[in-house]
């Protein structure tokens, strides 16, 4: 169980690597947690890892790549109106469908709204 509340990045990183887990049985790497985002950096993953791994949501099974696995996705409500992070996150889907992502990347974000909740609009 996790021990401290994670904030709106972290929650939003831990339900990408939840979902892409889910989707691919294995971890994303650093990359692509950046990409899917829209981080400018591997070390703002790193930031936001290392607090979730210290906050007890996340866990690193060694040092190797693609090691990070979900202790706990149980992340207390917030403030925040719901209906409007699900819009955020659908339009996110939405641009990266658009813009021609990675397919892989589009479907586990597919995957992770699908397992919130939440459908996404479907792309033409």
């Amino acid at each position: 169980m996790a021990s401290e509340r994670a904030s709106k990045k972290q929650r939003e990183l831990l339900l990408f690597i939840d979902g892409f887990i889910k989707g691919n049985n294995y971890g994303p790497s650093y990359r692509e947690i950046m990409r899917a985002l829209g981080y400018k950096s591997v070390s703002t993953v790193a930031t936001h890892v290392d607090g979730l791994i210290a906050k007890g949501y996340l866990r690193k099974a060694d040092n190797s790549a693609r090691s990070i696995q979900v202790v706990s996705t149980d992340i207390a409500p917030t403030s925040v109106d719901e209906s409007a992070h699900h819009a955020w996150l659908i339009d996110k889907v939405g641009a990266l469908t658009q813009n021609d992502a990675d397919p892989t990347v589009v479907k586990t974000l597919h995957d992770a709204l699908e397992i919130l909740g939440v459908t996404p609009k479907q792309s033409d």
